[in-house]
């Protein structure tokens, strides 16, 4: 019971913070905010916890905030701003990635009491990096191009959450299945393999039904120019 108390102050927490960071530095907190949760979200993915009986990797909320956000800078920038704020995030995780792989390198000191720890955040194996990598520059870039598509269609204001649900609905399932199929197919048998992604796709849009009124207040913010 305390996870999930403090899994909902969790979450509460990251949206919170992610309005103050929209208000305080406008569009370029956009981007600021898709950079450092990309590589928070696959620090957090190293960590289990238990909840309700079900094994659940942490990243889930900050990820769905990526979604969040890109959505956001769609409905009031536009699409081109929401890919250029994907490739951001995305080179970000790759500049991440080449960076501390090299740190890692090093020969610690004798007395070095940081290596270990390190090498279990991020000494990710290839197939989960890869994973990682693969699904979110497919899952992004299907998000954007589903909500240019559904903001069409539904272009009422008021038909927002339509957009926002709909597009991330449909790519978080995409972003699932390629990571937990690149990651872990072959790993373990179908019935975990199952398990997992069903849970991991179910956290996510569960964060993205919760995320709706956060946009709603987000997009409302106005800035001078």
């Amino acid at each position: 019971m305390f996870n999930f108390v403090w899994g909902v102050g969790f979450v509460l927490v990251n949206f919170v913070l992610f309005l103050i960071c929209y208000r305080m530095f406008g569009k370029q907190g956009l981007y600021a905010w898709v950079g450092v949760a990309t590589v928070l979200a696959n620090i957090q993915v190293v960590k289990t916890i238990d909840m309700f009986g079900l094994v659940m990797t942490l990243g889930n909320t900050m990820y769905g905030t990526i979604y969040l956000t890109t959505d956001l800078l769609n409905e009031k920038y536009g699409e081109k701003e929401a890919k250029k704020a994907v490739w951001f995030g995305f080179f970000t995780l790759i500049m991440t990635i080449i960076i501390m792989q090299m740190a890692m390198k090093f020969t610690p000191q004798e007395s070095d009491i940081g290596q270990s720890s390190l090498e279990t955040i991020f000494g990710l194996l290839p197939r989960i990096a890869l994973g990682s990598l693969t699904a979110y520059l497919i899952s992004q870039f299907l998000d954007v191009r589903i909500y240019t598509y559904l903001k069409k269609i539904f272009s009422a204001r008021n038909q927002l959450w339509i957009r926002n649900n709909g597009s991330t609905g449909i790519s978080q399932l995409v972003d699932s299945f390629v990571f937990c199929t690149i990651a872990f197919a072959g790993v373990y048998d179908w019935n975990v393999w199952l398990q997992i992604f069903l849970t991991t796709y179910g956290i996510k849009f569960v964060i993205s039904i919760a995320s709706t009124p956060v946009l709603y207040i987000a997009r409302n913010f106005e800035f001078k120019s």
